[in-house]
């Protein structure tokens, strides 16, 4: 598969996990806050994003995932 193969296989998984994210989130949530929803949600992603970073770049480099700390911060703030 080519390299535009690639970014359309992720953009459609991409849109699809989306999708289903927001069914379940739908279901499971319907008597919940939806800001407390969102800030849960939001720090799962948060967690994964730096376990995936941390594997990536190796235990030495963590100063990406200061940045990555600061960026969500930075979103939940506004």
């Amino acid at each position: 598969m080519g390299a535009c193969g690639m970014w359309l296989l992720a953009a459609v998984g991409s849109a699809l996990f989306a999708g289903v994210t927001a069914v379940l989130a739908k279901l499971g949530v319907r008597e919940t806050d939806s800001d407390l929803v969102t800030a849960l949600r939001t720090g799962v992603v948060l967690a994964f994003s730096a376990l995936v970073l941390r594997e990536r770049l190796g235990r030495r480099e963590l100063g990406g995932l200061v940045l990555l700390v600061a960026g969500t911060l930075a979103i939940a703030a506004a």
